[in-house]
């Protein structure tokens, strides 16, 4: 199949080099797919980063290396892409547990993460209704943060916004804010999210919780940003309890992100575009919440 065959080579380059400077940027080409849709992606499927999982593997053959070969720490610490024996080791033990002069003991157990590879798994476990809408053209503003694709340190996290918004009261000032709701949305939730709606450094992303602009909305002080007209896959949940302390309404996304990256995308008729796409929430404004995912798609092209 199409989608295995580029998400095996992107991996394939992965592998090829670990013992060398990794561009982000070439393994989503090796997957006919923008950095930020093949990271977010790869995020969604392996529940780890792509940079994580490059590290993992790094270590592994680091491990494999330190156990069946006479090299020098520092020769192989240098080899896959650490400035010093120092920083080496501190990775090593976080990953393994133990340092690198102990990995070398007979006996010594270590954490081995193979080479990954992707596969189709029909499941048929459970049904996500899903429905393709275009639509026209249409503003939203908000309030931003940019995000890391990588897990890199000194970055907020959507869940970060969310929780900080309901904290300090700007959700529900957004909320006021919001004013009239567009006709393609139901229920009367008027803070919703989008994300990858303009572009931003290599290996993040925009993230914000935003209302619809209309003609009786408050955005001063709020960023705003206008999207193209665009085609949707659009995902329904079923009806979820608000439950931002447990991380519930979290793990709820989590699922539907799955299905979509995981199961959907790759058997469907449609590609990911590179877009903005929502969280469109719904149900009564009171505990009882529905979410939508609208990711921006495009037919593909008959061959």
């Amino acid at each position: 199949m199409d989608w295995l065959t580029k998400m095996n080579a992107a991996i394939d380059y992965i592998e090829n080099n670990l013992t060398d400077e990794i561009d982000y940027g070439v393994v989503a080409m090796k997957a006919c797919c923008s950095s930020y849709n093949f990271q977010r992606m790869f995020s969604f499927i392996t529940h780890t980063t792509l940079a994580e999982y490059a590290r993992r593997r790094r270590l592994t053959q680091a491990a494999l290396e330190l156990q069946n070969t006479n090299a020098k720490v520092l020769d192989i610490a240098v080899k896959y892409g650490y400035d010093s024996s120092t920083s080496f080791a501190r990775a090593f033990s976080a990953l393994h547990g133990i340092t690198p002069s102990e990995a070398r003991q007979t006996g010594t157990r270590l954490k081995a993460y193979p080479k990954m590879s992707f596969q189709i798994s029909i499941k048929g476990e459970s049904v996500m209704d899903y429905r393709i809408e275009t639509k026209e053209a249409f503003e939203v503003f908000g309030i931003e943060v940019v995000c890391s694709l990588t897990g890199a340190e000194g970055f907020s996290t959507p869940v970060d916004l969310w929780q900080k918004c309901h904290k300090d009261g700007e959700y529900e000032r957004l909320a006021a804010n919001a004013g009239a709701l567009p006709n393609f949305v139901q229920g009367s939730c008027k803070v919703h999210a989008v994300e990858n709606y303009r572009k931003t450094e290599e290996n993040t992303f925009a993230y914000m919780l935003c209302a619809f602009v209309s003609k009786d909305s408050k955005t001063e002080g709020y960023k705003t940003v206008r999207i193209p007209a665009q085609t949707y896959a659009v995902f329904s949940s079923e009806t979820f309890k608000r439950d931002y302390k447990e991380n519930d309404f979290f793990k709820i996304l989590g699922i539907m992100q799955k299905v979509f990256y995981g199961e959907w995308l790759p058997t469907a008729n449609y590609e990911r575009a590179d877009g903005a796409n929502f969280e469109i929430y719904g149900g009564t404004g009171g505990e009882d919440l529905t979410v939508e995912l609208w990711y921006p798609v495009i037919a593909k092209r008959n061959k």
